[in-house]
């Protein structure tokens, strides 16, 4: 592959400090996540998008989804890497892949991610993307993709201590900003927000086995 797509993005210093904060915390926060060309990309696609190309985001996975808009109200758009910005960030998060399991030997086989859009008056009531043994998420991904977000737009994301359930850290949805945690480590939930809020939500997975299904799809 040529072009943007080919160009190291992630480089050794960023996979140490995540692979650091990953191994202490479970969880890193970063600013100025992808080239700043990249992120505005994103932006444009993602809001050149069709209100229809939007779909209801359902709880569970599989066979085992359904929607319940008193948990979560938001909305998504699948990627596919059908068009070049969406194979530019895949191929960014390929590097962080490969940067991650080199480091810390975590097994990331795959990479799986949406847009999401939260309209005013949406959230995502308190959860944990997966349960131990019960999915093949390990590795959760936000970016964000909000520019001028103020803090009277709410809509952060506030993250959970496993043990205590007291709050760890507070996530305003700032542009080009990247949040990664271990899966189904950190319940999370996403507050009200008084404002469109753009997100691209993605998991890192392992090759398992789900239901006696091999690495079973989204």
């Amino acid at each position: 592959m040529s072009g943007p797509a080919a160009a190291q993005i992630i480089q050794d210093r960023q996979i140490e400090l995540i692979s650091n904060a990953l191994t202490e915390k479970g969880y890193v926060l970063l600013t100025d996540f992808l080239p700043l060309a990249l992120a505005q990309s994103l932006l444009i696609e993602i809001h050149s998008l069709s209100d229809h190309a939007f779909k209801p985001a359902a709880i569970g996975r599989d066979n085992l989804q359904q929607l319940n808009e008193n948990i979560r109200s938001n909305t998504l758009h699948w990627l596919t890497g059908n068009t070049l910005v969406q194979q530019q960030y895949l191929a960014v998060k390929e590097q962080l892949r490969i940067g991650i399991n080199r480091a810390l030997f975590m097994g990331l086989f795959d990479f799986e991610c949406h847009y999401s859009h939260y309209a005013p008056g949406d959230f995502y009531k308190r959860h944990v993307d997966a349960f131990k043994g019960e999915s093949n998420r390990v590795l959760s991904t936000v970016l964000y993709l909000n520019p001028d977000w103020q803090s009277k737009d709410a809509g952060e994301l506030v993250m959970y201590d496993p043990i205590s359930s007291a709050s760890i850290l507070t996530v305003q949805p700032l542009f080009n900003s990247c949040l990664l945690f271990l899966s189904d480590k950190f319940p999370h939930e996403v507050l009200v927000t008084q404002a469109d809020r753009y997100s691209i939500a993605g998991w890192f997975r392992v090759n398992g086995t789900l239901f006696g299904n091999l690495d079973p799809p989204r």
